[in-house]
């Protein structure tokens, strides 16, 4: 099995319709990009940097990916313009490679940290509720007990929401109500998972406070609370961010970056935008590995970030 076979077919089915706008996106730009050109020169590099920054993937992340395939293309002598799908697909996997530490463990936990505690963060609309719901359903399937917490609760319905999410991924929810304190709840449902024993617990925050001084302080409490139940929690802090809102998803990875630790990301609504290509410029950037991609509205639409089955639907004819 080579490196870009899919282990999945349903799997990959799934990854190669959530990507198909991006796709086709990318693909016709491409086209453009090559038209009466039968070897890679300075002026097809020049009009693949346009379809890159274009596409979503930003001006740093472009150039790095422009001068790696200038590289190639020196090094090789000669690579027909034929050549720079495989080429985009090898350079691009490797620069995931480069700023992922570990492989994804997807929804198994370490032995270790009992329960492992990840902390969701993310503005509102980009699906975090749904992305927790999603990922109680499939820790559950993959034999994990789970408890969530509901410490959103600044926003008007989002316990309600988060509540209908528990009972469809099957799983008990610690809430306190609207506008009760958020660290108190994180307080509780920590203390809730380890009386229960629980594998995994994952508390929901507020996605709308307002300025970076009150996010700071607020997901600083939660995590200081935390601690005195488990010293070392949360183990995860999960950025969840809008795939569809292209260069805004960048600009909220920034002020989530500096406000606190994040280690893990997921990208949502893939399915739904031709800006897919958002997700190898914020990985790049903030060197933080993309754990989840969401390409569906459905419970079992959450896919573990496999970076050679993404590059592989994203750049195959």
């Amino acid at each position: 099995m080579g490196i870009f076979s899919s282990k999945s077919k349903s799997k990959k089915d799934g990854l190669e319709k959530g990507l198909e706008k991006t796709k086709k996106s990318v693909f016709s730009k491409i086209t453009k990009a090559v038209v009466g050109k039968s070897k890679i020169d300075d002026e097809v590099l020049d009009n693949l940097e346009e379809v890159l920054v274009t596409s979503d993937v930003g001006v740093h992340t472009t150039l790095k990916i422009i001068k790696r395939i200038e590289d190639r293309v020196a090094r090789d002598k000669y690579i027909g313009t034929s050549e720079l799908n495989r080429l985009l697909k090898e350079e691009i996997a490797e620069l995931f490679l480069e700023n992922t530490k570990e492989e994804n463990r997807g929804y198994s936990v370490p032995a270790d940290k009992k329960p492992y505690v990840i902390m969701v963060v993310g503005v509102n609309g980009v699906g975090k509720t749904t992305t927790i719901g999603k990922l109680a359903y499939n820790f559950k399937k993959n034999g994990h007990s789970v408890v969530l917490g509901a410490a959103d609760t600044f926003r008007a319905a989002a316990v309600d929401q988060i509540q209908i999410w528990a009972d469809r991924a099957g799983v008990p929810l610690v809430s306190q109500g609207m506008n009760a304190d958020p660290a108190s709840v994180a307080f509780d449902t920590l203390k809730s998972a380890v009386s229960k024993n629980a594998d995994v617990v994952i508390v929901d925050t507020a996605g709308r406070l307002h300025n970076k001084v009150n996010l700071m302080n607020e997901l600083s409490k939660i995590k200081n609370v935390m601690k005195k139940v488990i010293p070392d929690a949360p183990h995860e802090i999960l950025l969840i961010l809008d795939a569809s809102t292209g260069q805004n998803a960048i600009e909220q990875a920034r002020q989530f970056t500096a406000a606190t630790e994040v280690n893990a990301l997921a990208l949502t609504k893939l399915d739904g935008t031709a800006k897919g290509g958002v997700v190898i410029g914020i990985s790049d950037q903030f060197k933080i590995p993309v754990k989840y991609i969401g390409v569906g509205e459905k419970i079992e639409d959450m896919q573990l970030f496999d970076r050679f089955e993404f590059v592989d639907s994203l750049f195959n004819q």
